[in-house]
């Protein structure tokens, strides 16, 4: 017989696989019935008392009823079926006990087959009922009783409780344990499936970012400066070739920064310069190539930014330049970099024509609208703050504000891929979305 513990249920207990342990058990369970009941019958065939032939078809019963539990399905696979297989042959035993003295032996494996098989109050009263029978019979075979009587069977029954209870809670522990174990597998596949999403969506995020921030703002640029051109036409080719060759000088500009991009190279804007120059140079390329003069003051001591810093503000000032020239029609533009002791700001100021914060339509992949959405993205990592302040006719006015001493979690270190070139006016937009 199977020795699965009584706490499985049917459906699991039939499932069970047997570990190479308890099949040893198991079958040292079958060759002590299978000697004791041999024991027996030899002994009743071999002193030939009066019920020897009895005897020795109680025994022979006794081993086929038991020989059937292992071999039929049921009684491994359902607690009922094991419940009357268990009372068959308790039945057969009680005969073959009530014939010989020797079937007092049975009861020790009786009382492994009640407690793996049973519930545990039910075993255990199986158990103290098999002992009680055990100790009557012998006590009657032999006309007398004595404490010596009680103690083998009470003995035998105590040490079957103890081991058969020790190893289901074992079992049980053992089993917890798996469960808990496999959770946590499944706990960390989970997280990791979905930390490689929140990845995966992060560095798409940061992809659109940087497409945004450089070649589009750098094709928007071309496309203005092809128009200006084209206006200039024919009356004025010398200024149409100007536009051109701006153009020209903005398509390399963004080819090279595509290729940067690709290859993860570190342009050589803020490379071995700091954050004033870069912006002071975007002005200096904004004024250039559009109409728009754009004029860069310093404020504060400056002091050296983590790149991640560098990166935004640099970001967030191409984009607005770029969008003031697209939408605002302004003359004039102001940026300014303020140093102070615990945050670092870049102020950006038109004359355009401004606009109403609160009407912004929603981004549009046709007609763009990404560009205050990019540049408080790129605020927000950062633990900063993105400030607009316009209104119709009277101009805008853009800050961005990082703290100095970044906030917890601390913002992701930003690839080699995202420091940026100051060669062209970019993303974002103080008048509208870009």
């Amino acid at each position: 017989m199977n020795v699965s513990p009584p706490a499985t249920p049917p459906a699991a207990a039939a499932a069970w696989a047997l570990t190479p342990t308890s099949r040893v058990l198991t079958w040292c369970l079958h060759l002590l019935v299978a000697g004791l009941l041999a024991l027996a019958a030899g002994r009743a065939l071999t002193e030939g008392g009066p019920h020897a032939g009895a005897t020795a078809a109680a025994a022979v019963a006794c081993g086929l009823v038991y020989a059937a539990g292992p071999l039929l399905p049921r009684v491994r696979g359902s607690r009922r079926a094991a419940t009357v297989w268990l009372a068959c042959l308790g039945a057969v035993w009680l005969v073959l006990l009530a014939l010989s003295a020797d079937g007092v032996w049975l009861a020790f494996p009786l009382y492994f087959l009640q407690l793996h098989l049973l519930p545990r109050r039910t075993a255990l009263a199986a158990v103290v009922a098999t002992a009680l029978a055990a100790i009557t019979a012998f006590a009657a075979h032999q006309h007398a009783f004595s404490l010596a009587m009680v103690i083998g069977p009470a003995l035998g029954a105590a040490v079957a409780v103890a081991v058969v209870w020790g190893y289901q809670a074992l079992y049980r522990e053992s089993e917890r344990r798996r469960r808990l174990i496999e959770e946590l597998t499944a706990t960390r596949a989970d997280l990791a499936r979905a930390q490689h999403t929140a990845g995966v969506l992060a560095e798409r995020e940061r992809l659109a970012r940087e497409i945004h921030d450089t070649l589009a703002q750098g094709l928007t640029s071309i496309q203005l400066l092809l128009r200006a051109a084209e206006r200039a036409l024919p009356a004025r080719p010398e200024a149409a070739a100007r536009h051109v060759d701006q153009a020209r000088q903005a398509a390399v500009d963004n080819l090279a920064e595509a290729r940067r991009f690709v290859a993860a190279l570190t342009p050589p804007a803020l490379e071995g310069t700091t954050l004033a120059d870069a912006l002071e140079r975007l002005c200096a390329t904004a004024s250039a190539r559009h109409p728009l003069t754009a004029r860069f003051h310093l404020t504060g001591t400056p002091v050296a930014l983590p790149t991640a810093h560098e990166v935004a503000l640099l970001r967030v000032t191409q984009s607005a330049l770029a969008n003031t020239v697209r939408h605002a029609g302004a003359t004039t533009a102001d940026v300014t970099l303020t140093h102070r002791d615990d945050s670092v700001a870049v102020d950006i100021a038109d004359d355009g024509t401004g606009f109403d914060p609160a009407l912004l339509p929603p981004p549009d992949p046709d007609d763009g609208g990404f560009g205050l959405a990019a540049m408080r993205a790129r605020m927000d990592a950062l633990g900063g703050t993105l400030t607009i302040r316009s209104s119709p006719g009277r101009g805008t006015s853009l800050s961005a504000r990082l703290p100095l001493t970044p906030p917890a979690p601390a913002p992701e270190t930003p690839r080699a891929s995202e420091i940026p070139s100051a060669h062209e006016p970019e993303a974002g937009d103080p008048e509208a979305h870009s």
